[in-house]
């Protein structure tokens, strides 16, 4: 376990910088307090080192196929948010780290998984594990992943392993949720946004509300800062949606348009399948989405065009500005110091970069 004496600051050993220094730009976050962006700084390349640590196996193979993604990098959402929930107590506390740890091996657990079940080749720009080795290599590694999460949990305490196993079964639930679809009887939106609560929403809640927890601050911060989680990880994901369709670069991480190449269901999708609007674009975008996956280019091509310029997108816009919106306001409770502006400055990059 890295000490609150051992982390090093803004700064790696020797005076280097920070590896995570350059994160905060894309992710639309602004720490302009040098104290407290040296001590989130500190906190993630703490968590780092000990999340590697945490992956090694006696056996030589599990720990290649455990570090697989560790290694990939990604963003560290969720070790971040840990880190500045712990910013309205004391995040010199060791157990703020080692509940980063928790979450972000949780989080890495479900991406082994979720590759499997997409079939997908690539992960973070590196072969998937399930491509590099097999589907049941990448199932077992993502177990033992979540062994490692509730080991690391069980030297926090009974609240800890309490809540991650709590959060889990959110995780699961929502999966199923998305492998069966909605009901006959059941609203597709409405089951849209309850996956993502479940999916991606509660991982990131029990992110900020570990932060928050093991770094002592008072029940009712605790309480905010879980709820701005949960609420901030759904609009992440909505935003993402958004931009699959809106960007006209590789903003979102992929090609535009994949999700609509796949038949993947997302927010503007539903809500164009939804509409009853009768002029001749959206009758005509009802009639292809409607036929499943476009693998078609010309279909692809006009769908896309289509759904840019839809009412759907633009009440799509408005769902995901409610949800950033929501989220602000439940930073309410929490003292207005620099790692609350922080907090609020997500909630203005996920309304700028949506349109």
């Amino acid at each position: 376990m890295i000490r609150g004496g051992e982390r090093s600051g803004g700064t790696g050993s020797g005076g280097r910088r920070s590896r995570h220094a350059g994160q905060f730009g894309p992710l639309g976050l602004h720490l302009a307090d040098p104290h407290t962006e040296a001590s989130v700084l500190g906190l993630l390349d703490a968590i780092e080192v000990e999340l590697r640590a945490s992956v090694a196996s006696a056996d030589p193979f599990v720990t290649e196929a455990a570090r697989h993604l560790v290694e990939a990098g990604g963003k560290r959402f969720r070790p971040l948010l840990v880190a500045l929930g712990a910013q309205f107590g004391d995040p010199a506390r060791p157990e703020v780290v080692s509940a980063a740890v928790v979450v972000e091996l949780t989080h890495l657990a479900t991406l082994y998984h979720d590759d499997v079940m997409d079939e997908a080749a690539v992960r973070r720009g590196a072969p998937s594990a399930n491509s590099r080795w097999t589907n049941s290599v990448a199932i077992l590694v993502g177990d033992y992943l979540f062994a490692r999460a509730a080991d690391v949990a069980a030297d926090l305490g009974p609240e800890a392993v309490r809540l991650q196993a709590r959060t889990f079964a959110r995780l699961v639930h929502g999966q199923i949720a998305e492998t069966v679809g909605p009901r006959a009887d059941a609203d597709p939106v409405r089951h849209y946004l309850d996956v993502i609560a479940e999916k991606t929403g509660s991982l990131i809640a029990t992110s900020a509300h570990f932060g928050a927890l093991f770094s002592g601050t008072t029940p009712e911060h605790v309480s905010a800062l879980a709820g701005y989680g949960e609420t901030i990880g759904v609009a992440f994901q909505l935003s993402d949606d958004l931009l699959d369709i809106a960007s006209e670069s590789e903003e979102s991480g992929k090609t535009p348009g994949t999700d609509l190449r796949e038949g993947v269901p997302t927010l503007p999708v539903l809500y164009a399948l939804a509409s009853d609007d009768a002029d001749a674009a959206s009758v005509r975008l009802r009639e292809i989405l409607a036929t499943g996956p476009l693998t078609d280019d010309a279909l692809h091509a006009e769908a896309l065009g289509l759904l840019r310029e839809s009412p759907a997108l633009k009440r799509a816009r408005e769902t995901v500005r409610s949800y950033a919106e929501d989220a602000r306001a439940r930073l309410a409770p929490l003292p207005d110091v620099p790692a609350r502006r922080a907090l609020e400055s997500l909630c203005d990059h996920i309304a700028d970069r949506t349109g």
